[in-house]
């Protein structure tokens, strides 16, 4: 069988990814994100929507999902009804949960065990919040040697002081492609997973 090697992610002729070596990372989709008053991140119900077909292509495939899951303090601390992983995609039995006390998925954490325990090199990414822990996730990955693939229409963000939320994606998207990951849309990962 031809194996040919395309942006770094390994493809076999007539067969698509190769899912043994992929896994999908969905980072602090929490109830706490979609709790605040008068605040909503941009464009919340096509990202949630975009994520949760990602995630039921993946398991479609078997396709390993790992939740990254934010605990911290206020509403973020453990137990409590926000730090929950939202409920349209909460995390059957068999997939991972990995908690996390910083912006990083790996600091701290046994995120990079247990990739190298499933024999997993590519990552795709998902998530919240862009600006913080889907950027420095991305950027760790990177340095220690995955190839990932962030979805430019599956992570989000609130607007801020200076920037709308909007603006905050694009920038992340533009600074992030190509030299730490890959940039694919949500219709362009589930055909890819799908093939």
């Amino acid at each position: 069988m031809k194996i040919e090697r395309y942006s770094k992610f390994i493809y076999t002729a007539g067969k698509g990814l190769i899912m043994e070596n992929t896994a999908l990372l969905i980072i602090d989709v929490q109830v706490a994100m979609f709790s605040y008053e008068n605040v909503s991140l941009h464009n919340e119900d096509k990202v949630l929507t975009n994520i949760k077909q990602i995630l039921e292509t993946a398991r479609k495939v078997n396709m390993p999902v790992i939740f990254i899951q934010h605990t911290a303090d206020e509403e973020y601390t453990k137990g409590s009804p926000t730090w929950e992983i939202y409920s349209k995609i909460e995390p059957t039995n068999n997939e991972i949960v990995i908690e996390k006390s910083t912006r990083d998925s790996f600091h701290q954490t046994n995120l990079q065990t247990v990739l190298q325990e499933l024999g997993v090199e590519n990552l795709i990414i998902v998530g919240m919040q862009t600006e913080f822990c889907v950027d420095t996730t991305c950027r760790s990955a990177s340095s220690k040697g995955f190839n990932s693939i962030l979805v430019k229409d599956a992570h989000s963000t609130f607007d801020c002081e200076f920037l709308t939320g909007e603006q905050i994606i694009n920038h992340h998207n533009r600074i992030l492609d190509a030299k730490v990951v890959q940039l694919k849309t949500t219709i362009e990962i589930i055909n890819l997973i799908q093939q």
